[in-house]
């Protein structure tokens, strides 16, 4: 008997707490190894790893995860929160971190392991930045 999974979404709201991120990352892994998708794991985590951090670090507000069954061979992440400020990077403009700087590659890491990257604006504020992988890039 062949069956279809159906369509799936999971969404992850989560608090001002220097742990989330590394919750955040706890329940992808779950969840991907829970999908038959842990090969996508490393890399996920990764881009998950980084937009999560980035929205705890920069916003004072709520901040989550979203996750989207794959289509077409690519899994969606996406990370929103309250800061309007959209990064260099997911707004089309190139940026390198000076060579003595003590941050600033994480987002250059997404640009480079991701397959596809963009943001939106959130019409009750704030913004969401999402990273697609699995395509083979």
């Amino acid at each position: 008997m062949l069956t279809v999974a159906p369509p799936w979404t999971y969404a992850l709201q989560l608090p001002q707490d220097p742990r989330a991120p590394g919750i955040a990352r706890h329940i992808l892994r779950a969840v991907l190894r829970a999908h038959h998708l842990a090969g996508l794991a490393e890399a996920a985590e990764l881009l998950a790893s980084e937009l999560v951090t980035n929205a705890f670090r920069h916003t004072e507000g709520p901040y989550g995860l979203r996750l989207r069954a794959p289509e077409a061979g690519r899994l969606r992440l996406r990370v929103w929160d309250t800061h309007p400020d959209v990064p260099p990077p997911f707004a089309g403009l190139p940026r390198r971190p000076a060579p003595d700087a003590t941050g600033g590659r994480g987002l250059c890491l997404v640009a480079h392991c991701a397959d596809a990257w963009g943001a939106t604006a959130l019409p009750q504020g704030g913004k969401l930045l999402w990273v697609e992988l699995g395509g083979g890039r």
